[in-house]
């Protein structure tokens, strides 16, 4: 995890125009367009485009479209220079030193402030820019940028599951989640979808012939992609789904599916399927977009957009259970309750 505030990311020339245009209240979009349309992209020795290196795609603008913005798919430069003032004086005041003579918190205190310093968070301090756009939301489809409303029967499924975490809350290690148990990301980080969360937004892409590996720095998750190959066996369920990739001129396109029935995306079902798109389109940007298909959960497709920029810093090890000792004292405070219960009845 890198510290926001001393992780300096490579400026692309591009964005230091886009800077100068903003300032001077000129047309950005067109001029982004046209830089990028004479981008060249490098390839790689087997003359595929070159996607590789190490990306972030942390950001202020959420996934879905804030109600202030209601009607309002893009930001003028006044607007989003106000935002991201906004975010930079509230970091600000996050970086302060605590009180070291305040009082510990009561239980029903704790939240996530509380959790973590704000040296933690690496949630972004910058608006998403896509194809020059200041985006305020990364759901661009349906139009109001918000994700569809769940269908009937994804409802169901999400009530039951939150009945089932209530009854048997510590029954096992199963009991608990994937994050929790740091078998995959919280928050759809490693996706797919690949989505910006509260800290290790970072991205390595590795390519060969026949693959292109993402290494994913929240919980060391390597997705791996195969180029023109058929799908797994129906069996064969993996963690981040079956991922079978095609080059369609510039743009790597993924479609995934089969996931494992544990691995979910806001009530998801078996019939769950992103389709990814990653085109670099300068030399420190590849935008990054994908539509989630699931008829069972949501009641139409939606797709989202976020650009993915290049960074010159380093991704260290995710140690996600070292010195952990939360899991066994969750399990094992349950069974003393379950004794004190059965010794009560």
């Amino acid at each position: 995890m890198i510290n926001r505030l001393s992780a300096p990311v490579h400026t692309a020339p591009t964005a230091i125009v886009g800077a100068v245009l903003l300032l001077l209240n000129l047309s950005l979009p067109n001029t982004v367009l046209a830089q990028q349309a004479s981008y060249t992209v490098p390839r790689t020795a087997d003359g595929k485009p070159d996607l590789q290196g190490l990306w972030t795609n942390n950001t202020i603008t959420p996934l879905e479209r804030p109600a202030r913005f209601e009607g309002k798919p893009t930001l003028t430069a006044e607007e989003q220079r106000a935002w991201e003032q906004q975010i930079a004086d509230r970091t600000a005041e996050a970086d302060l030193p605590s009180d070291p003579n305040r009082p510990a918190p009561t239980k029903d205190q704790i939240d996530l402030e509380d959790s973590y310093n704000n040296f933690w968070f690496d949630d972004g301090t910058t608006v998403a820019v896509y194809n020059g756009e200041p985006r305020t939301s990364l759901v661009v489809d349906p139009a109001d940028g918000r994700v569809p409303a769940p269908t009937a029967a994804a409802r169901a499924r999400m009530d039951m599951a939150a009945e089932e975490r209530r009854l048997r809350p510590s029954d096992g290690p199963e009991s608990r989640s994937l994050a929790e148990r740091c078998l995959l990301s919280f928050g759809s980080s490693s996706g797919p979808p690949m989505l910006p969360i509260l800290y290790n937004n970072y991205y390595q892409i590795v390519q060969s012939p026949g693959y292109v590996m993402i290494l994913v720095e929240m919980v060391h998750d390597a997705r791996i992609i195969r180029i023109d190959d058929e799908p797994l066996p129906a069996a064969l369920q993996p963690w981040l789904g079956d991922s079978i990739g095609r080059w369609e001129g510039e743009t790597l396109v993924v479609e995934t599916h089969n996931f494992h029935p544990l691995q979910t995306y806001r009530g998801s079902a078996d019939q769950f399927r992103t389709t990814e798109r990653f085109t670099r389109v300068g030399p420190d940007t590849i935008n990054y977009s994908f539509t989630v298909n699931d008829p069972d959960t949501f009641t139409s497709a939606w797709t989202a957009e976020i650009p993915m920029i290049r960074t010159d810093n380093k991704m260290y090890e995710y140690a996600c259970h070292e010195g952990n000792y939360a899991l066994p004292g969750i399990l094992a405070g349950t069974r003393v309750e379950e004794r004190e219960a059965g010794a009560n009845q």
